[in-house]
């Protein structure tokens, strides 16, 4: 067997057990109807909630961006790569997470890595969800802290792992404010208590909740009200605002920190000018489009209310619907059977999550129209297997 033998074995492990994944090529911009395999289907899987991905003002601000700034940063920002543009960016950020500071990232999965690695180390600990994006656990690994797991949401464990952890120099309660598999939340108000009682720092992950929490679109820490207990909140600009990138916002003295320590934003070029471009004008129609998180919340409870009829059990406050149907072959013959009709809804199979509870991982956006959910909701009901619902 050659040195890459283990490769085509584990690939057929794969094939064999529903779980190889490949790529489906989409014809067209993104948006709430694509293109594929020379079909017009309705994309019913985009993390693009409030419909921006193709707006035109975003295309028209990537390329006014590109044109006055350049295709690229050339280095990192603390070379020669921080253009005012970037700094333009993050004092809007800040502006709309209402935080004194905002430091750019290439990719939420970046500014994940880089907030838990500056912020902990070895001599520390991490109290984390057990449903944690995988950018988070990554970034736990990358930081030698202890980290400490606490079942889905149970806030009981969660003390009592930072109980445990008294004797580290530090601790860190990070968790999701939307878990992106299962649409739900986390009790923000609740765990900031239990980590200002412990003395314990904590971070959000808002990746799911910024542009579609609150009434302005601010997120989670809006939807709660709970700025002020939050010490640094991990941003997107790749889901409901359409483009590319991540973020942090914190205080000035964190975001010094972090520009200072996290090596995902010390050893990286800067993100192009073109994606600074989109996010600001993705920003600005937050402000004066403020009926797009409405019009998206219209699209969830219709959904949520469908799912209802068909005997499931659904929650509107967010655009993620899980439809758990169990074994990862069974999930993906469901989703066969949906594009079939001209729904495009992809399975979600472990290790994405857990074994046994491969789902659909609907999600909705803001330009979907109520006669396209209401096609959906109907080709679900004839082809949906008897499930059990997915408790939220």
């Amino acid at each position: 067997m050659s040195v890459l033998g283990f490769v085509d074995e584990g690939l057929a492990d794969l094939e064999n057990a529903g779980l190889r994944r490949t790529l489906r090529t989409i014809d067209t911009p993104i948006g709430a109807v694509v293109r594929v395999d020379g079909r017009e289907i309705v994309l019913c899987c985009s993390n693009d909630y409030l419909g921006l991905a193709n707006h035109p003002a975003l295309v028209s601000a990537c390329a006014t961006a590109a044109k006055e700034w350049g295709a690229g940063s050339g280095a990192s920002r603390l070379v020669s790569g921080s253009l005012g543009i970037h700094e333009q960016l993050e004092r809007r950020l800040a502006q709309l997470k209402n935080s004194e500071d905002a430091v750019l990232f290439p990719t939420g999965y970046m500014a994940n890595i880089g907030v838990i690695t500056a912020l902990v180390g070895k001599e520390d600990a991490i109290v984390s969800d057990q449903l944690n994006h995988a950018s988070i656990v990554d970034g736990a690994r990358l930081s030698g802290a202890k980290v400490f797991v606490y079942t889905h949401l149970d806030l009981t464990e969660m003390e009592k792992a930072l109980i445990q952890s008294r004797g580290h120099r530090r601790r860190l309660v990070v968790t999701d404010s939307v878990f992106s598999m299962d649409g739900d939340l986390a009790s923000l108000p609740q765990i900031a208590a239990l980590a200002s009682k412990h003395d314990a720092m904590f971070v959000i992950d808002d990746a799911h909740g910024t542009g579609v929490l609150g009434s302005r679109g601010q997120g989670a820490t809006e939807h709660w009200a709970v700025d002020s207990e939050v010490h640094a909140v991990v941003g997107t600009l790749s889901k409901a605002l359409g483009g590319l990138g991540g973020f942090v916002a914190a205080s000035e003295a964190v975001c010094d920190w972090l520009r200072n320590r996290a090596r995902s934003f010390i050893y990286t070029t800067a993100p192009p000018p073109g994606v600074c471009g989109t996010a600001l004008a993705a920003l600005e129609l937050l402000l004066t489009e403020p009926e797009r998180i409405s019009t998206l919340g219209a699209r969830c409870h219709q959904f949520a209310e469908g799912l209802r009829e068909l005997g499931l059990d659904a929650d509107p406050t967010t655009p993620i619907f899980p439809i758990v149907i169990g074994g990862a072959q069974a999930t993906m013959r469901v989703s066969d059977k949906l594009l079939e009709e001209g729904y495009l809804a992809v399975g979600i199979r472990p290790p994405t999550v857990p074994n046994g509870t491969a789902r659909l991982r609907v999600t909705l956006s803001a330009a979907h129209s109520q006669e396209q959910v209401a096609g959906l909701l109907e080709s679900l009901g004839t082809i949906l297997p008897p499930i059990t619902p997915l408790a939220r």
